[in-house]
């Protein structure tokens, strides 16, 4: 789709779209990815209550109200981006010239860039590359998941029609600092920039529309004299943005485990209120006691430790108490079950597993304990995979816009950083030598990180 913004339509369309995105669901969501994964959970805006004199619920001021976050949504997606992309992204090809220009392009700044990318696809259920020009040559900018609002042209979301991105911004214009609302409408044209004001709508801020490359190869590449080849402005043909996802469903992991983490951070609240409430602990009878009201006379325990009582009608004064005993046990096993329940229902799981004890665990015990994790990085990695196919033809043109080789098959692969028994990896490649290539034995080998290079070691005559 090409938008002409000079029809009223468009620019309703635009308008209606964000509105639409900013109210939903999908994006409350993506926000609640984010704020969890930083601490700001629920239980910190929780107000403790208590029945009023109406039998309603009102706020206390008087109690305890501490507010516990343990924060295993956080460790979660942690656990699940190191697992997938905790060691780095490494590819294969058969053309050496292809293979070093792809090296200098992937390099740690990308690697980086994709372990980042992993954490927002979980947060937010969708993550996004804006493959751009700078400085004459290709580079990838990373965008938040609730700034863009897609527009698919399949029900599959494989092929995108246009982009909105909306997003804030500090605006410090006339000595004054307020926050404005930025919106940039990618379509196959380019990028059409404007501000979202509240009474007018959609307002053309400057360039107000740019297309996607700003250069033209001379004969010599970019690289040639005179201008450098930068002579006028190129669209891809396509909108250039990337979706990296989760899963097909691009739902954010929050959404799994997001009550069962208020959960936790609720009863360790409760839990701490309970520990400081030690006067209530005891329930205390009064009987004449020497004072007005008991308000005055917790005061007057707290303070004194001690309380005056007196004898009316012949009746002696007293105190007497009953006990209740708070059970740390109850609250350590309803603990354990919420955390067993986030593993579970995250498909993470536990470093602290019986699987891993008795000294030496066997492969198939770690392999058991890594199954959910396991699971759910390969529908991860299926989502990636495709991705980074999509990222390469921005690739392959920036390739072909420098005269360099292109259109060479690669295969990217993920080391996944799991637990292993070296001594037995090591002794099945040994056992596999002769069976299956050399190539593929070293690639497997867990002290190996670059294959090529190991090859190129043996060939040289290292051992």
């Amino acid at each position: 789709m090409r938008f002409n913004f000079k029809i009223k339509a468009d620019r309703e369309f635009i308008e209606k779209e964000i509105e639409r995105f900013k109210s939903s669901d999908r994006r409350r969501l993506m926000i609640t990815g984010e704020d969890y994964y930083a601490g700001r959970h629920d239980i910190l805006y929780r107000k403790r209550m208590v029945i009023g004199d109406k039998g309603e619920l009102e706020p206390v001021y008087n109690l305890p109200d501490n507010k516990a976050v343990d924060n295993q949504y956080r460790k979660l997606v942690n656990q699940k981006t190191n697992y997938l992309l905790g060691r780095p992204l490494t590819f294969r090809t058969d053309n050496a010239g292809y293979y070093k220009h792809l090296s200098l392009l992937f390099d740690r700044r990308f690697m980086r860039l994709m372990k980042n990318l992993c954490k927002d696809a979980y947060n937010y259920g969708l993550a996004w590359i804006y493959p751009c020009f700078r400085d004459g040559g290709i580079c990838f900018k990373r965008l938040k998941g609730y700034e863009i609002i897609p527009g698919w042209r399949d029900f599959e979301h494989t092929e995108l029609d246009y982009a909105i991105r909306v997003y804030e911004v500090v605006d410090y214009s006339d000595n004054d600092e307020r926050i404005v609302e930025r919106v940039e409408v990618f379509d196959e044209s380019g990028i059409h920039y404007f501000e979202l004001d509240d009474k007018v709508g959609l307002v053309g801020i400057p360039p107000y529309h740019s297309s996607y490359i700003l250069a033209e190869p001379d004969s010599d590449g970019f690289d040639g004299s005179g201008d450098n080849g930068l002579k006028k402005e190129f669209g891809w043909g396509r909108v250039p943005l990337v979706a990296f996802k989760r899963d097909s469903d691009e739902t954010p992991l929050i959404n799994c485990v997001k009550s069962l983490q208020d959960g936790l951070n609720l009863i360790l609240s409760n839990f701490w209120n309970s520990m400081e409430e030690d006067p209530r602990n005891t329930l205390l009878v009064l009987v004449n006691y020497d004072g007005d009201n008991l308000g005055e006379f917790r005061r007057n325990l707290q303070a004194y430790g001690a309380v005056k009582v007196r004898s009316v009608d012949g009746a002696a004064g007293d105190l007497k108490t009953l006990k209740v005993e708070v059970n740390s046990e109850n609250y350590r096993t309803i603990i354990d079950i919420f955390k067993r329940a986030i593993i579970e229902n995250g498909m993470g799981f536990d470093a602290k597993d019986s699987r891993l004890s008795g000294g030496s665990p066997n492969q198939m015990n770690i392999q058991s304990m890594y199954s959910d994790v396991d699971l759910d990085a390969n529908e991860t990695e299926t989502e990636f995979q495709a991705s980074l196919s999509e990222l390469m033809w921005y690739v392959e043109q920036d390739l072909r816009l420098r005269g360099a080789e292109g259109n060479e098959g690669v295969e990217f692969i993920f080391n996944r950083d799991m637990l292993l028994n070296e001594g037995a990896v090591i002794d099945n490649c040994v056992k596999s030598m002769g069976i299956v290539s050399r190539e593929t034995v070293i690639a497997n080998h867990p002290w190996v990180d670059d294959v090529v290079r190991e090859i190129d070691g043996l060939t040289d005559g290292g051992v």
